[in-house]
């Protein structure tokens, strides 16, 4: 019937090293990067993004008989 014996200090400070550690994770993958691969992503979010653009559709400005 009787539980295991928890030290509560021991176990926060458990709990806010796993919080650290998991923070550092996310961290790295945010800014743990390369110059070269920062510069490479860039160039390929640019490259889709003006292909995106040349396959839209361009409007004539609307005129004053136009009934849109």
């Amino acid at each position: 019937m009787t539980g295991d014996i928890v030290n509560l200090r021991q176990f926060r400070k458990q709990k806010a090293r796993t919080e650290k550690d998991k923070t550092a994770d996310q961290n790295r993958i945010s800014f743990g990067r390369t110059k070269a691969e920062k510069q490479l992503t860039r160039t390929l979010n640019d490259k889709a993004s003006k292909a995106l653009d040349q396959g839209k559709r361009e409007t004539p400005p609307a005129g004053p008989d136009d009934k849109r």
